[in-house]
């Protein structure tokens, strides 16, 4: 019989899920892709349906499978990388859910997180979860479907209902209701999870009136988790790797040692820095998160987000115009010799690290009778880079550990002249991923791992591969003159719709 040969790795995100198949040699040789649909039922909600993201992997593995010639007796495990902080109640009986998908983005908790910071619960939950109050998070989404599905409160107090992340959800599904469980990088995410106990939180479950039942057993990133099935004729296949996107990306990444970031430049920018062993506590301006959890050691990462990164270059395409398609940003920005002194703060829906201001809002600063589309396509550019220069910064001081790698995905990643002014103003060596899937990847690498398709992670770590290099050039004096420009543009953007109303 031949040897098993591939890994399935599949990445359930916000807008669809791609399931791939990752060789021997690390590289991600096909994937298929499939969107899924997004309700927006009252302003402010986000929905899914939690049949359409089970299909949804169904289909993508069996297209994938089907049209690469690949057996399921060539696949030796399988990884999961999901988007974190959804949230899905099932019916442990019928194995139904009682409502839609609660989706990350969903804010229709604010006033129950308010009422939590009003009770003076924020350091309590930052201390034991590492988090701060946000609607972001799992917990108070739970809170909202006891309280509002009709029959809900009494049959999760009767042991009947089955709480889970995405992870959780499909694994139930993949192996017919006889695994419940959750990743501990998805744990982390509820608002729910002792981060230092490794454990759920008596504490905040009581606080939040939640039934301990409804819970799934948390387990590590990488090992024997579970046995799924791809379909009633299709042979069990180890489920060996679990991890939520933004940790799988800093695995995919390589990311193995503290004080290596990741940065993945997508709509928004998210940057994690693995802190290793350590637990390190911060203020508000970063969350702490476990990284995975390995052969029984956990690794601790810092978090810090972005929120318009891509998006950015998306308003000057769609409402500015300065631009057809994204992809013209850069030769734009190139026919300046530099930005010409203006400054531009993409604050359009406030700003996230380190300032954490909702009333924040978009301003371009320094526009003389000179400046031009040019100058405001390349201060755009440098936008995306300023602001994750910030989380850097504040990642390094708090955590009091050395920049050892910067690596970058996502797909702004291909502009180099981001990249190279990231490398300038961050005075650091940057290296680009050779993929934009390093969540696929970080999934295969977890589950390669647990199955033992790789032996550790130092034969991981040499499968990397860089799509290019970038090292700073620019003067340390020309460095401190635009931060502190940048400095001056974000102050004069911070508050702003408080008093401008």
């Amino acid at each position: 019989m031949k040897k098993p040969e591939y890994i399935l790795s599949i990445d359930q995100g916000t807008t669809g899920t791609r399931a791939g198949i990752v060789n021997q040699d690390g590289k991600l040789i096909d994937s298929r892709y499939q969107e899924i649909q997004q309700f927006y039922p009252k302003p402010g909600w986000v929905e899914q349906d939690p049949i359409e993201i089970f299909e949804s992997v169904s289909n993508t593995v069996s297209t994938l499978l089907d049209e690469c010639n690949i057996q399921f007796s060539s696949i030796i495990s399988v990884g999961i990388t999901n988007q974190r902080e959804t949230i899905i109640v099932w019916d442990k009986t019928t194995g139904k859910p009682i409502y839609n998908a609660i989706v990350w983005q969903c804010r229709r908790t604010t006033d129950y997180c308010n009422l939590l910071i009003d009770k003076g619960l924020s350091q309590t939950i930052k201390n034991t979860t590492g988090l701060t109050i946000d609607p972001y998070f799992s917990a108070t989404k739970i809170c909202w479907i006891l309280d509002n599905v009709p029959g809900a409160r009494k049959l999760a107090e009767d042991g009947s209902l089955a709480f889970g992340t995405v992870d959780s959800w499909l694994v139930w599904n993949f192996s017919n209701g006889s695994s419940h469980i959750i990743d501990i990088t998805n744990a982390s995410r509820t608002m729910l999870f002792d981060i230092n106990k490794l454990e759920w939180s008596d504490e905040l479950l009581d606080i939040m009136n939640i039934p301990k039942s409804m819970l799934p057993e948390v387990v590590p990133s990488s090992g024997e988790l579970a046995k799924i099935s791809f379909g009633l004729n299709n042979p069990s296949l180890p489920l060996t790797g679990i991890a939520g996107d933004q940790q799988s990306a800093l695995f995919g990444q390589g990311c193995f040692e503290p004080g290596m970031v990741k940065v993945t430049y997508g709509t928004g920018a998210f940057l994690l820095i693995n802190t290793g062993p350590k637990l390190i506590s911060t203020g508000k301006e970063l969350l702490t998160t476990i990284g995975w959890s390995l052969n029984g050691q956990v690794s601790y990462a810092l978090e810090g987000a972005v929120f318009s990164a891509g998006s950015t270059i998306q308003w000057l395409r769609d409402q500015m115009k300065i631009i057809n398609h994204s992809s013209e940003v850069e030769d734009l920005a190139l026919s300046v010799e530099d930005n010409g002194g203006v400054f531009f703060v993409p604050a359009f829906s406030g700003l996230g690290s380190p300032y954490w201001d909702p009333e924040a809002r978009a301003t371009i600063q320094g526009i003389t009778g000179g400046s031009n589309r040019g100058h405001i396509a390349r201060a755009a550019i440098e936008s995306i880079a300023y602001q994750c220069d910030d989380v850097i910064n504040l990642m390094l001081d708090q955590s009091n550990i050395s920049l050892k790698e910067f690596k970058a995905d996502g797909g702004a990643s291909v502009n180099n002249t981001l990249m190279q002014f990231q490398s300038d103003i961050s005075d650091c060596n940057i290296q680009r991923s050779a993929t934009s899937e390093s969540t696929l990847l970080g999934a295969a690498y977890l589950s390669g791992i647990g199955s033992g398709f790789w032996s550790n992670i130092k034969d991981l770590a040499s499968k990397w591969e860089s799509g290019g290099s970038f090292s700073p050039t620019m003067p340390d004096k020309k460095r401190k003159q635009l931060k502190s420009g940048w400095s001056k543009a974000v102050e004069r953007s911070l508050r702003w719709s408080s008093s401008g109303e």
